[in-house]
């Protein structure tokens, strides 16, 4: 399909069921990689990681095309794509050894702000007034939650919001350069690009160091490698497992249903990470981010519930 084909309620209902399958397991990622950034440095997770996920990806490329047919449609844009993401995921990462997954997951649901805008900049996707009271309402919410103008307020939780316009930015990508690439080939690329900028950022910790300081955050950002047991190579390969599940979800999602539609419903991230920051790491939502969070999903109800006539 092309990006002005026309997106029918059945095509939102297989990705509605896709992006919300993948953010729980995206979740499930985020919550192992913050639990264990003081063991790890992130350009040894990128390495690793994306070495198993890159040679599933190849296998089952070459199982679903043909060793011959590996060359994407688009390759300049499949690149952007690649690299918008795996700038998204060093900014998203960057900021978890030194903030809430809470605050993070909620910093970064940004994201259907941008995508709404970016759409109908680029895609020329009717986002109504009602989608966009909606989006700013789930945007004050953000706001609310990181709390700029408070003492408390930590600059690192403007990563993720930057990762959130990298993120709108490659869905947009996705579906308005790359709706006729095969997922499984989109994932690849991506987890490609990630290795190639896991591998350089070891390089420079490498010549600049390597740097192994005391504060757990900052080893997570420049540390140097460090060794592996055989429990750290079997969480190496479940974090593989779900990059390839994941990757190859959201370009699906993408790619079939409306990005306003199904860049809300990615929102249920948000609950999938409340609930893991307060299972694994007694993160108890306050005031201030319980406001936040009751906005951010009532703007997502909103921009879901559409009035009798819409289409």
């Amino acid at each position: 399909m092309s990006g002005s084909t026309t997106i029918t309620a059945t095509d939102n209902r297989q990705s509605i069921l896709i992006v919300v399958g993948s953010v729980f397991l995206l979740s499930v990622s985020d919550a192992i990689i913050k639990a264990t950034s003081a063991e790890t440095s992130m350009w040894q997770l990128y390495v690793i990681r994306s070495v198993l996920a890159s040679g599933i990806l190849m296998a089952l490329v070459v199982h679903l095309r043909g060793a011959t047919n590996l060359w994407p449609l688009s390759p300049l844009w499949v690149v952007i794509r690649s690299l918008l993401l795996s700038l998204m995921w060093i900014a998203f990462y960057g900021a978890l050894p030194f903030i809430s997954l809470t605050v993070a997951a909620l910093a970064i649901y940004t994201t259907p702000l941008f995508i709404a805008l970016f759409s109908a900049l680029s895609l020329k996707e009717n986002v109504t007034t009602r989608k966009w009271l909606a989006i700013c309402l789930g945007f004050v919410g953000v706001v609310i939650t990181l709390a700029p103008s408070t003492e408390d307020f930590n600059t690192y939780a403007l990563l993720p919001v930057l990762a959130a316009i990298l993120y709108a930015l490659a869905v947009v990508v996705t579906k308005g350069k790359c709706a006729d690439e095969d997922p499984v080939l989109l994932a690849l690329a991506m987890n490609v690009a990630l290795l190639i900028i896991g591998v350089v950022g070891s390089l420079v910790v490498l010549q600049t160091g390597p740097h192994f300081p005391v504060d757990d955050g900052l080893r997570f950002l420049i540390g140097g490698w460090s060794a592996m047991g055989q429990g750290d190579w079997w969480i190496m390969i479940v974090l593989a497992v779900l990059m390839v599940v994941v990757s190859i979800g959201l370009a699906k999602a993408y790619q079939v249903g409306e990005t306003s539609v199904i860049g809300a419903f990615d929102y249920t991230y948000l609950i999938f990470a409340i609930a893991w920051g307060a299972l694994l790491f007694n993160e108890m939502l306050n005031g201030r981010t319980a406001t936040g969070l009751v906005l951010i999903l009532l703007s997502g109800f909103i921009v879901l519930k559409k009035p009798a006539g819409e289409r």
